[in-house]
């Protein structure tokens, strides 16, 4: 459904490098003020979906709508949008401060302005005094804060993030996950946010839209994309889910959805790995099914070898729909 404040609309986008077609006919909205993430793996299109949106490549096809405007023939400066990359892309030369002001210099706002906003930009990701320190003296996730700060100290309409998290170790961006979050909801302004790695993309996202060779494959919210796949590559991109081919059916069924207790389906333990809070098992059933299921360790853990039963609900299971042909 169309929705009329959307804050960015692509309409059969289309681009192809030669013989390789990156984005193929791709149909985008994201409403205002969400934080909506373009998730798949290399190569899948959601990066050259983000550059065609931001101006830096032009699409072979199709029309790019930022709030209500086409913008395909515009350059990225003529857009009401900032990107924030992996990189950081910092002058080294230039205090934090000065890198924050540049795009408002470029502008011509005046120098107090530029440090007032400047100020404001930098305690909202939480660097105030820091201004007056180079890039090299900071840590990889205030660098990257400080190029948030450059971002949105132009308040644009809409902030694209292309893996800002990617150089970062798992502590890092398990802490930046949650302080980008804050910061949109604390601003209001629409993040067009991509990521290959599914549990950012579920943690973070209000929208999120699944790609796969060039094409979405499913839009929804992370509960409806984790719980009811649309098609086969989700479900298995998505999470880990088992694929269940019985009776006639073709169904996923998640493996914490599935019981491991003394009724239901007999079974013997193939693998058994300890995962902390968890313990992550591969059964096989006596009837010739293999299933991973996940337990929370508030038991002693079973081991490799063990027989077990495992049952679950038919309500937790989701057909899966043949691929149409091309």
């Amino acid at each position: 459904m169309s929705q009329p404040d959307a804050d960015v609309r692509v309409t059969q986008l289309r681009k192809a490098y030669g013989d390789v077609v990156a984005v193929d006919g791709v149909e985008l909205e994201v409403g205002r003020g969400q934080f909506f993430t373009l998730l798949g793996p290399s190569g899948s299109g959601k990066t050259t979906t983000l550059r065609l949106i931001a101006g830096f490549e032009r699409p072979d096809a199709g029309r790019v709508e930022l709030g209500g405007v086409d913008v395909t023939g515009r350059a990225p400066n003529a857009r009401d949008v900032n990107t924030v990359f992996q990189d950081y892309a910092l002058f080294p030369h230039m205090t934090v401060a000065e890198n924050v002001e540049y795009g408002l210099r470029v502008k011509g706002v005046g120098r107090r302005d530029r440090r007032t906003q400047a100020e404001s930009a930098l305690d909202r990701v939480r660097l105030g005094g820091y201004g007056e320190r180079k890039p090299v003296q900071l840590s990889g996730g205030q660098r990257q804060r400080v190029a948030l700060a450059r971002a949105i100290v132009n308040r644009p309409r809409v902030l694209l993030l292309d893996e800002p998290l990617g150089a970062l170790d798992l502590k890092l961006r398990q802490e930046m996950q949650t302080f980008l979050k804050a910061l949109q909801r604390d601003l209001g302004i629409t993040f067009l946010y991509v990521t290959h790695d599914q549990e950012e993309a579920l943690t973070m996202s209000d929208q999120l839209a699944v790609f796969n060779e060039g094409r979405i494959e499913q839009v929804g919210t992370p509960q409806e994309v984790y719980e009811q796949p649309a098609t086969e590559f989700v479900a298995g991109f998505v999470g880990v889910s088992n694929i269940v081919e019985e009776e006639g059916r073709r169904y996923t069924i998640r493996p914490e959805k599935i019981r491991m207790d003394g009724t239901g389906r007999p079974g013997t333990i193939a693998e058994a790995v300890f995962v902390g809070m968890f313990t992550r098992y591969v059964v096989d059933l006596d009837d010739g099914v293999r299933l991973t299921v996940v337990r929370q360790n508030d038991t002693s853990p079973d081991e490799r070898g063990s027989r077990v039963h495992l049952d679950w609900s038919r309500a937790d299971t989701f057909d899966i729909p043949e691929k149409e042909e091309t």
